[in-house]
């Protein structure tokens, strides 16, 4: 009976042991999933902030690529009705041949703003990926700065407290200086 319940008493202690180092590693695992929350939070507060930024340009860019639709679309169609005009001219007198050609003309002009819009178009694109590297490289400056910060804050709080050793030798000193000043008076 005694040598069961000394088997029951080791099982005891070995689950209790057991129990307590799962309960430890509970608890860490708890903590570093606490510091995982934390770390994502912050990142995900910067990721907010990033893409509050890329929405307003989203949104200025989708106004400007709006309206170089609409310029297109009205080229396009001034482009269709020369064309029709250009069709009927052929049969025309030699008075018809010279609004032919000015109408040429204004086709050539029409033709080379669409192209400009067409390059303008691909310049938005490119300003794009610009502003993305650029936004890309800000954050590694950002991130240069905020050690810089830190080590010159830790600097200044060192020569801060060898200031303060220096002016506690300091005035031991002058309080040496001035009774040893005053005992031979």
């Amino acid at each position: 009976m005694k040598k069961v319940l000394l088997e029951m008493e080791d099982q005891k202690n070995s689950y209790e042991q057991k129990a307590k180092e799962s309960l430890q590693k509970v608890l860490e695992e708890k903590m570093s999933a606490e510091q995982q929350l934390q770390s994502a939070q912050r990142s995900l507060a910067l990721a907010e902030q990033k893409c509050e930024e890329w929405r307003s340009q989203y949104e200025a860019l989708k106004e400007d690529w709006k309206s170089l639709g609409t310029q297109h679309r009205e080229l396009e169609s001034q482009l269709h009705v020369l064309q029709s005009k250009l069709q009927g001219a052929d049969s025309r007198d030699l008075q018809m041949n010279q609004a032919l050609r000015l109408l040429e003309n204004e086709h050539q002009e029409l033709q080379a703003k669409i192209e400009h819009l067409q390059g303008d178009r691909d310049l938005y694109s490119s300003d794009t990926q610009h502003l993305q590297d650029q936004l890309k490289r800000s954050e590694e400056e950002k991130l240069a700065l905020v050690a810089k910060v830190q080590q010159l804050q830790s600097l200044l709080q060192n020569q801060s407290l060898q200031l303060q050793e220096q002016e506690k030798l300091l005035t031991k000193k002058v309080q040496r200086t001035a009774s040893g000043v005053r005992q031979p008076q």
